[in-house]
């Protein structure tokens, strides 16, 4: 098997992106897709799954398309690959903003609801790249250790 593994279809945004990733519009079924890509590897390398690891990369990617959805305008693509250790996700939304750590306190010294995901999908991804789409919005991709 190669060192990259690709999903198939998921019923959700527009169906199979170029190279056969998955795409959805939704958090859950994007955890799904995460879920079926790592257990897919596991099974090719015949190796039991790590699941401290599963849960970090289920973590990002419930934050990216949760993130996409409440402050990007929604989800616009999906796509999930495994490459080598480690899973790739990204996520694109129709915003040209870029993700931002939130205060945990306003100004009036009152502790925030929320504002945390982009620090959690900073610490537990390897790798996080943040790209302006030629059409407008930006797509997030994030490399989560799977070992």
């Amino acid at each position: 098997m190669s060192d990259e593994s690709r999903t198939d279809t998921v019923p959700g945004l527009s169906g199979v992106g170029r190279g056969g990733e998955r795409r959805t519009g939704r958090p859950d079924e994007a955890r799904r897709a995460v879920r079926r890509a790592v257990a897919e590897r596991c099974r090719a390398l015949h190796r039991p799954c790590d699941a401290d690891a599963l849960s970090d990369a289920l973590l990002v990617v419930s934050e990216l398309t949760t993130n996409a959805i409440l402050h990007g305008g929604g989800i616009t693509d999906f796509r999930v690959d495994v490459v080598g250790p480690d899973v790739r996700v990204s996520v694109s939304d129709r915003s040209d903003a870029l993700p931002a750590v939130a205060e945990p306190v306003d100004l009036q010294g009152r502790r925030r609801i929320g504002g945390r995901g982009w620090s959690i999908v900073c610490r537990l991804a390897r790798d996080v790249h943040v790209s302006g789409l030629p059409s407008g919005g930006k797509c997030i991709t994030a490399l989560v250790p799977l070992l």
